[in-house]
């Protein structure tokens, strides 16, 4: 199960395509490219185990980046085009990279970073400036046969460093270091969603540089299915591209459910959705009502998962499951989720706590190994710092992150099911709630509001959502402050920088969002 596999059997057959531009590339140009770069990386002295990073946007190349990484048996980190100069040097510095290729796209924050990173070898695609040289005419001279030392490597990726600074996960090593070795999400892809390489054709609207569309994406292409990457996520063009490809599989966040739902009705309907067999969401919870109204468009093809950049437990849930456990992000498949409480003793069913797996994949943290020792309980077990509940039948409800919670007058509130019910509002375009200081109470509600029309009377709206909050809320969940922004702090793939929000609130100036 490899991209070179498909090469020698169907070499004309895509392996990806751009959703916009249309340009496609096939299982042959993309093993003949990614051999290139394979002797490339070799050529500057990177071995197997060393790092390359990748700051790139939804670029053509970017594929051909990665299986070279692969099949070189390097440790790649893919950051964010969302990422500070400083986040981006922190992070080349702490993985280690010795090489470090942007594209054109990003020459603005590549230009910035590269005096911070010396002694990094320097790559761009799709042009060149500064001091980067262009990664096509680089890897050009280079045979397109394999190196002679191929071995598996693997993504080494960062958390999104939404509650602080970004951590570097590094799984357990490969049993098998063959680049071929069975792919696990392509197989659990054909377990779970039906694929297979004749038919599957995978719908990724992400960006490329996080770990659940780099991941699956990638296992399609292990398998032999074709890949259709969109360079940026619109609604409505998401469902065209259905429609055009004929899309029979896609992975998306609750973010994406809700800008399609906003969608005029118009627009819903005129796209013919039949092709599509199975699809799955994750990355956030997905709100009840939002999920209720995707299955009654799409039908009960949609699947969630729970899970983690640490690999170390995965949770899955079908349409047929969830009507009947609304809410819940399903059953640990590869780990047992054991629910424990501060001192990191099992609870008994629907008491809350901090969500852990037993038995599930190992990981660490990059260079920290107190923030790894964080992550494990006294018997092993390890979290993601989620806190939920299981209900009898050993369905997971997740209530937020331990992190985001709120302690207001000792009661502990998740802005999770608050943000659920916010962002119902047909006002509402996105929501984000945060405690902010409170002199009586030690910390106050506050819900931070995109408007689906940013020129609506923000005084109307704030008492409209006000009283929407306290009919729907208990008093002590309801926001006691609602502010305004024009756009929230998200990432692209639906996670949000909630830091951001909150530091604002807790400035030493006492400045707010609005």
């Amino acid at each position: 199960m490899h991209p070179s596999v498909h090469a020698r059997t169907a070499p004309d057959k895509p392996a990806y395509i751009m959703a916009y531009s249309g340009e496609t590339v096939t299982y042959g140009q993309l093993d003949a490219r990614s051999n290139q770069g394979a002797h490339l990386f070799r050529s500057l002295g990177l071995k197997a185990g060393d790092a390359v990073a990748f700051f790139i946007d939804n670029h053509p190349r970017y594929y051909e980046l990665l299986w070279a990484a692969q099949r070189s048996g390097l440790r790649f980190t893919c950051l964010s085009s969302k990422l500070t100069p400083g986040e981006v040097e922190y992070i080349v510095k702490d993985c280690e990279a010795k090489a470090f290729i942007s594209s054109l796209a990003l020459s603005e924050m590549a230009l910035d970073v590269a005096p911070r990173i010396p002694g990094v070898a320097l790559y761009m695609v799709g042009g060149a400036a500064g001091p980067y040289k262009s990664l096509e005419d680089a890897r050009a001279g280079f045979p397109t046969t394999p190196i002679a030392d191929q071995q598996a490597g693997a993504a080494m990726l960062y958390s999104s460093g939404t509650t602080g600074r970004p951590k570097g996960v590094r799984r357990a090593a490969p049993v098998d270091p063959a680049i071929e070795a069975p792919n696990g999400l392509a197989m659990m892809g054909q377990a779970m969603y039906g694929w297979d390489k004749d038919t599957t054709v995978y719908l990724s609207p992400a960006p490329l540089y996080h770990a659940a569309p780099l991941g699956w994406s990638m296992a399609v292409q292990a398998l032999g299915g074709t890949v259709v990457m969109m360079e940026r996520f619109d609604a409505e063009d998401a469902l065209r591209f259905i429609e055009q490809h004929r899309i029979t599989t896609a992975q998306w966040v609750p973010t994406h459910f809700v800008r399609m739902l906003k969608l005029p009705e118009a627009a819903r309907t005129r796209y013919d959705m039949s092709s599509l067999t199975a699809v799955f969401h994750a990355a956030a919870p997905c709100p009840v009502p939002v999920k209720e109204q995707m299955i009654a468009w799409w039908g009960p093809i949609i699947h969630e998962y729970y899970a983690g950049t640490e690999g170390n437990g995965f949770c899955a849930i079908t349409s047929a499951e969830w009507l009947a456990h609304k809410g819940s992000v399903g059953r640990g498949l590869t780990a047992q989720v054991r629910i424990c409480d501060e001192d990191g003793e099992p609870l008994p069913p629907r008491a809350e706590g901090l969500v852990f797996f037993e038995g599930g994949g190992q990981f660490e943290y990059h260079g920290d190994p107190a923030k790894t020792a964080e992550s494990r309980n006294r018997h092993g077990w390890t979290t993601l710092g989620d806190v939920g509940w299981l209900d009898e039948e050993g369905y997971l409800y997740l209530t937020d992150r331990k992190s985001f919670m709120i302690i207001s007058g000792g009661v502990n509130i998740y802005p999770q099911e608050i943000e659920n019910l916010l962002i119902t509002h047909p006002k509402v375009a996105d929501a984000a709630v945060v405690g902010a200081p409170d002199e009586e109470m030690g910390e106050k509600v506050v819900a931070v509001i995109q408007p689906a029309d940013w020129d609506a009377n923000h005084e109307e709206l704030r008492a409209e959502l006000m009283a929407y909050a306290r009919q729907n809320l208990s008093h002590v969940k309801s926001p006691r402050v609602i502010d305004f922004m024009k756009e929230l702090p998200r990432h692209a793939t639906g996670k949000l920088y909630k830091r951001l929000i909150r530091d604002a609130y807790w400035a030493k100036d006492g400045s707010r969002i609005a």
